[in-house]
């Protein structure tokens, strides 16, 4: 007569077995739940695999500046194409306000996206306040203040224009030679992939 295993003490010699595999599953879920973001942290970091090639034509502004670093204290809840000038808002100047607004025309249907703005650190010449309050009625204008734009701008005392987002954050910006094209491009893939303004 052969002897009968207990089915008790059988399934308590698998047991240690099943309990090795489930947290050995459990260990890659987290993984790779987890994982990517530690990755994707580590790459913003420390900078390393960063591809060298960008879709973007501006300087990115990616280190959390917002509206208020640069000196401008507005409350706008929308995409922004911001003109700075630190002096008068001399002949660069002017043809940045002017690509502004036509940029902001050239969205078409996401026009209402997004807004045209001037903040300048000195008065306007009369004639071109008469100008804008004529032929630019739906541009914001705002005081800058020069000692915090002085250390945004690098020193720069020539006008520049910004991309802001709903929430203030500087995105891109560019200098006085900038191309309405590619200023239009940028700003069209930002509302793309922007599910805020």
């Amino acid at each position: 007569m052969g002897t009968v295993m207990n089915p008790s003490s059988t399934s308590d010699l698998k047991a240690p077995q099943g309990r090795g595999r489930g947290r050995l599953q459990l260990l890659l879920i987290l993984l790779l739940t987890i994982g990517p973001m530690i990755l994707a942290t580590g790459m913003y970091k420390y900078q390393f695999w960063v591809p060298d090639s960008r879709i973007y034509h501006g300087e990115l502004i990616g280190n959390g500046q917002n509206r208020t670093d640069l000196g401008v204290q507005a409350d706008e809840q929308r995409w922004q194409l911001l003109v700075s000038a630190p002096n008068e808002c001399a002949t660069d100047c002017q043809q940045l306000v002017y690509l502004a607004r036509q940029i902001q025309i050239g969205l078409g249907r996401d026009a209402s996206r997004a807004s045209h703005a001037l903040a300048v650190g000195q008065a306007l010449a009369s004639d071109y306040q008469a100008k804008l309050a004529r032929e630019y009625p739906q541009l914001q204008r705002y005081p800058l203040d020069l000692s915090q734009y002085g250390r945004m701008s690098q020193g720069k005392p020539d006008a520049q224009l910004w991309i802001i987002d709903p929430h203030g954050n500087l995105v891109l910006r560019y200098d006085a030679r900038a191309n309405g094209k590619d200023v239009l491009n940028d700003l069209r893939q930002l509302l793309k992939l922007s599910n805020i303004g």
